[in-house]
């Protein structure tokens, strides 16, 4: 992993915000790294119950066969 840093300009709402999710000893490169992951996961969630929910209305019923 590179070591090169980036800033992010943040509201000192969203700052203090931020400040409150992060655990002691956890980097706010950690903390965004696991928010990242959680919303990703979030969204393969829904995109599964959307596929499941499509695949349920194209079915047929055995006893309709």
């Amino acid at each position: 992993m590179s070591n090169a840093s980036k800033r992010i300009p943040v509201t000192e709402e969203r700052w203090k915000e931020l400040n409150e999710l992060k655990g002691a000893g956890e980097t706010y490169d950690d903390l965004l790294g696991e928010l990242i992951q959680e919303h990703q996961r979030r969204r393969l969630v829904e995109r599964a119950k959307e596929v499941r929910e499509a695949d349920s209305e194209e079915l047929t019923a055995l006893d309709e066969l």
